[in-house]
C-alpha cells in the first residue's frame, strides 16, 4: 500500500491527483504542520520536514518531481509521461526539470520569501523571482503551444498536472498583487490546466482539499 503524507493545497495534490489518475491504492496521511513536520518520525521520512513523501514498496520518496516521474514510469501504460525507450523522452526530462529545478523554487519565493534572503529582503526577493517567472512561462508556454503528447491538452500527462498545480498557486494572489499570474496571459498552458481540472482524477482531490470545482483556472 502507498501511503502519501500530504496537506491541503500543497504539492501533494499533483502527488494524490496523479495517484488517482492511475487508479491505484493508496492512504492519505494529513499532516498537521506545526506538530508534525519537525517531529523525528517524518524527519526520518523527509529530512528537510517538507512535504509530500511518499511510502512505496522500495522506500520512501520526495521530492515533487521525482514521485510523480517513478508513479508515472512504474506505470508506463497509463502514458502519464513518454517511456524510456521513447524519442520523447529526453525533451520531456529537461521540460520536467526546467519546471522543478527553475520555475517551482522561484513560485515558492513568492510565498516564502525570507527563506531565500532572510528577513528585511522580502521584497527584493519577490520583484526577482516574479520577473524570473514571466521568463520561464514563456519559455513553458512556447513549448506546450507545440501540443507535444507529453504536455497535451487532450490527454492527462505528469507534466501538466504538475504545472497546473504550481500555475493555481501563482493565480490564488489577489488582482493587483506583484505575484500573481493570470493564466489566461498563457493560452497553451492555460488549455492543458483547464482540460485536467476536468478529470474525474482531479476533482475527487479538488472536493477532498476543498479546492472549489475549476482548481486551476479559477483558484479560490
Amino acid at each position: 500500500m502507498l501511503r502519501l503524507h500530504s496537506s491541503p493545497d500543497s504539492a501533494s495534490m499533483a502527488v494524490r491527483m496523479m495517484l488517482e489518475e492511475l487508479g491505484l491504492p493508496h492512504e492519505v496521511r494529513v499532516l498537521d504542520r506545526e506538530r508534525d513536520l519537525a517531529s523525528p518520525d517524518y524527519r526520518a521520512l523527509h529530512p528537510l520536514g517538507l512535504i509530500p513523501a511518499l511510502e512505496t514498496p522500495d522506500g520512501t520518496m520526495f521530492e515533487t518531481a521525482a514521485i510523480l516521474l517513478w508513479l508515472a514510469d512504474r506505470h508506463p501504460a497509463a502514458g502519464l509521461a513518454p517511456a524510456v525507450d521513447s524519442a520523447a523522452r529526453a525533451d520531456f526530462l529537461k521540460w520536467l526539470f526546467f519546471t522543478s529545478t527553475n520555475l517551482h523554487p522561484h513560485m515558492l519565493n513568492l510565498f516564502y520569501s525570507d527563506r531565500a534572503a532572510g528577513q528585511g529582503n522580502e521584497q527584493a526577493v519577490i520583484t526577482a523571482s516574479r520577473a524570473r517567472i514571466s521568463a520561464l512561462l514563456d519559455a513553458l508556454e512556447s513549448a506546450a503551444a507545440r501540443r507535444p503528447d507529453w504536455l497535451s491538452p487532450d490527454r492527462p500527462t505528469l507534466l501538466g498536472y504538475y504545472l497546473s498545480m504550481l500555475l493555481r498557486w501563482m493565480g490564488s494572489f489577489e488582482a493587483g498583487d506583484l505575484r500573481r499570474v493570470t493564466l489566461t496571459d498563457y493560452p497553451a498552458l492555460h488549455a492543458v490546466a483547464a482540460y485536467l481540472e476536468t478529470r474525474p482524477a482531479a476533482q475527487r482531490v479538488a472536493a477532498d482539499e476543498g479546492l472549489g470545482p475549476r482548481p486551476f483556472t479559477e483558484p479560490c
